[in-house]
């Protein structure tokens, strides 16, 4: 009889937990969708809005689908914005050049605070973390005085070398290379192999998901940047997508609202499908990242 009842109590609660986990899942499901519902609706609506004509953008109650698809807008920017090109090209060299910088000072940097003992290496390291909640805005006019000074005014070297250092990152992968475990720095030195040898055959190949999570961070944030480029980028063959967009935005597509999100989309398109691809590695290398302090 003791054993009938434990039966069913142990049936009833079996019951109750799978209620509970079905109810617990329901609601992050629900959530989960109402926020990608959030998220999505812009990025619907500036792609249909760049499908329509200008008059029916300008209709009274607006349209969720567009009445007749205007593809010719996309081939419309291209014309018009005579420069457009020159634009992508700046865009694509400085977010190569500038993502090529980023690592090569995040990996070095990031090695030393790891794996490296010399004196004041933890203040330095501090110093550094401290840096982090001085706002970006603030630097700007030191920079633009920095660089006003060197002359590199209109130069790729003004909207490169600015941005070649990022505190984030170094403390990001400074993060993955000590979750990698220390026995293998000092088996390393026991079988003579260089600090350097051991960075790139041991301490890289294993850190390459965060390493490429920096990759893709620094390129889209080279190419989304809008005040700096505006700053010491104004001649018309330096100008970026961001800026040299912006100025054709509010000139010639001022009244034109569908152009203007044609011109979004463009800019926009090539960011999410860079994501898209290697979104996984991001994935990835923000686990690792995670794993020890």
């Amino acid at each position: 009889m003791a054993d009938r009842e434990l039966y069913f109590a142990d049936e009833k609660a079996l019951r109750k937990w799978k209620r509970r986990k079905v109810l617990s899942q329901i609601g992050v499901y629900t959530f989960l969708t109402i926020l990608a519902i959030f998220i999505i609706i812009p990025f619907y609506w500036m792609i249909a809005t760049s499908l329509k004509s200008n008059g029916e953008v300008s209709l009274p109650v607006p349209t969720l689908f567009p009445q007749e698809i205007m593809w010719e807008n996309y081939a419309l920017i291209f014309k018009q914005v005579t420069s457009f090109g020159r634009y992508f090209l700046n865009t694509i060299i400085v977010s190569f050049f500038t993502t090529i910088l980023v690592v090569i000072t995040t990996v070095f940097a990031a090695f030393a605070f790891a794996r490296l003992k010399f004196k004041g290496r933890d203040t330095i390291f501090m110093l550094l973390l401290v840096t982090m909640m001085v706002p970006g805005e603030m630097m700007v006019i030191t920079n633009y005085m920095t660089v006003s000074v060197f002359g590199w005014m209109n130069t790729y070297q003004a909207l490169i070398l600015p941005f070649g250092v990022s505190v984030f990152y170094i403390y990001y992968l400074r993060q993955t290379f000590k979750s990698i475990p220390n026995e293998l720095y000092l088996a390393a030195k026991v079988d003579g192999v260089g600090d350097f040898k051991y960075l790139f055959k041991v301490l890289v190949p294993i850190a390459m998901p965060a390493i490429v999570t920096i990759i893709i961070l620094s390129s889209m944030g080279a190419w989304n940047a809008l005040i700096w480029p505006e700053l010491v980028a104004n001649a018309e063959t330096m100008r970026m997508v961001s800026n040299g967009l912006m100025r054709a935005l509010t000139s010639e597509f001022s009244q034109q609202v569908n152009l203007q999100m044609t011109a979004s989309a463009i800019v926009t398109a090539p960011l999410f499908v860079f994501f898209i691809i290697f979104r996984k590695y991001i994935m990835r290398g923000v686990s690792r990242s995670g794993i020890k302090g």
